[in-house]
Parts: structure tokens; C-alpha cells; sequence
């Protein structure tokens, strides 16, 4: 599957900005089912420097300086993806999930250290009896990993309702985890802080999610979302994807932008700005499938 992704960022200042520094997290990455064709960024007022490097985790992120006086930021990022949906199977041996995470601090290749730093607390993620006490209801003894992790997803499916006016970007994923209610971003969280909490690693994976039209209605312009799900370690498969908003896992309707930490390590526009007041946000996402 192959698709033109479209993510324009609007910014409108009640007083004029008379510099801003900015950091786009907003060109997908390319991996084994997530092939990035092309990208472009468009900024207006265009910036007076822009540069792109690889931050720690792999994702490319560009920094730009906007030095002309604005009280509108528009950010756009153009790309054009395509999507390998084959989904990997469970295998015919899988070892037991406690088996898998107690062995990651021992393992010495590059994947398994690479996995370990997903294990520990991160700043938008803390670990806590609770949550592990809720995961281990899934994670019973000598379970299979993706086995255990399918219930885990699904119970938080279950559980939690989605609210967009429950949170903000902000609430911690104990405030979620009481309240049981959030979008995304936040279930995305309380899945990771349960297998943390249980030392299994757990990365927040930002992306897209293609949506579907109503039977007999076209598609609407704008109308797909920005999105986040997780990534959870085994040794048997590495990475698995589960997306805790919907109950699945990802195939080709996910599109992978980055990956890290917590949602403040994939941001997709942050910055520093001089003035401009308050500030109204908007974001417009659309995937539009592509006849190959």
C-alpha cells in the first residue's frame, strides 16, 4: 500500500512572534514494512535556517529558525509512503515473557542493548505497583509474550474510554489510568508504563492512521488522524506493534513516523518563540491511498 500523508500544523499568534525556534519530527522513517518515498517541508513565513539530523532513537528531525516578525506559523509536511501490511505470525516456539524480559540485561548485541533503555522510566512514563498489578493479570506465568500482550491491549481497549476533552498532552498516565478515560497518546502510555512496570521494553511509536468513510459516502479531506500505539520487545519476534486505541495490531493502515521514550521524544512540532501571546493550534492530517 502506498500513500501521499499530508500534516499542515497552524499556528495564529494574538501578538506578533519575532523569532521562533522550531523542531519538525515529521518525516517518517523508513524500516522493514515502512518505506519512505519522499518528503518535503514547507514553512511559512520561511525560515532563515534549516537543517535536518538523525537524533538518537533514528528519527530525522529538522531544526528551523523563523527570524521574520509573524503573528501565523504554518508548518506542512508532504510525504509519500509505502506500507508492507503483511502481519508476522506467531511463531511455533515462543518463549515464556518472563524468560524474555529477564534476559535483555544480559544481551550484549547491538538489537538487545538498543531494546534495554525501553525498560526503565522515561519522563512522561513512571512505573508503579499498579500498573504492574493490571498487567500481570495478562502476564500470567510462563505465558507466551505476544499472546499476553494481545490481552493486554485488549483489556485496555475495554477498559478505557476515548475522550479527546479528558486530557491534554500534559496528564500524567496515572491521572489516565484512574480516570479510565483519554485518547491515543494516553492509552498509548498506560500500555507502556504496564509492561515497563514488569520490566518487559516498551517503545511510544507516533504515526498515522488511515480512516475509513461510511458505506456509500466519500472520503473527507483532512479527516485522518495523527495517531500513537506501542512497541513491545520479545526476544522470539523483537518488535511487536499494538495499537491499545483500536485492538490491533498494526498492518497497512498504520503509517510509522517515529519512535522513542514517551510522546516528548516524537513530538512533531516543538520550538522556543519571542512574544506572540496567546496562540490557537490547529492540525489538519490526510492519507490519501495511491493507485500503483
Amino acid at each position: 500500500m502506498v500513500y501521499n500523508v499530508s500534516h499542515r500544523t497552524t499556528y495564529r499568534y494574538s501578538y506578533p512572534v519575532s523569532v521562533g525556534e522550531h523542531v519538525a519530527c515529521l518525516k517518517p522513517r523508513s524500516f522493514l514494512r515502512n518505506s519512505l518515498v519522499q518528503n518535503t517541508l514547507n514553512i511559512y513565513p520561511v525560515p532563515s535556517t534549516l537543517t535536518e539530523r538523525v537524533d538518537y532513537f533514528g528519527n530525522i528531525l529538522s531544526f528551523f529558525t523563523v527570524e521574520e516578525p509573524h503573528k501565523v506559523l504554518i508548518v506542512e509536511a508532504k510525504s509519500t509512503v509505502k506500507i508492507d501490511g503483511t502481519t508476522i505470525s506467531a511463531p511455533g516456539f515462543s518463549r515464556p515473557w518472563e524468560e524474555s524480559a529477564g534476559s535483555l540485561a544480559a544481551d550484549r548485541s547491538e538489537e538487545g542493548l538498543s531494546a534495554y533503555q525501553f525498560q526503565f522510566a522515561s519522563p512522561r512514563v513512571r512505573l508503579n505497583k499498579e500498573f504492574a498489578s493490571y498487567a500481570l493479570e495478562s502476564f500470567t506465568p510462563a505465558r507466551p509474550m505476544r499472546e499476553a500482550l494481545m490481552e493486554l491491549t485488549a483489556r485496555i481497549n475495554s477498559d478505557f474510554r476515548f475522550d479527546s476533552k479528558a486530557t491534554t498532552v500534559r496528564t500524567p498516565p496515572e491521572e489516565v489510568f484512574k480516570k479510565r478515560h483519554g485518547v491515543c497518546q494516553d492509552f498509548a502510555h498506560v500500555e507502556i508504563a504496564c509492561l515497563r512496570s514488569i520490566n518487559v521494553a516498551a517503545r511510544y511509536v507516533s504515526g498515522y492512521l488511515r480512516t475509513y468513510p461510511p458505506p456509500g459516502k466519500a472520503r473527507m479531506v483532512g479527516a485522518d488522524a495523527s495517531h500513537a500505539w506501542i512497541s513491545a520487545y520479545s526476544h522470539d519476534e523483537r518488535w511487536i506493534d499494538m495499537d491499545p486505541t483500536n485492538n490491533v495490531a498494526p498492518t497497512d493502515g498504520h503509517v510509522t513516523l517515529a519512535w522513542g521514550r514517551d510522546y516528548g521524544d516524537v513530538s512533531p512540532l516543538r520550538g522556543l518563540i519571542l512574544g506572540g501571546g496567546r496562540n490557537a493550534l490547529k492540525v489538519e492530517v490526510d492519507i490519501e491511498p495511491v493507485d500503483v
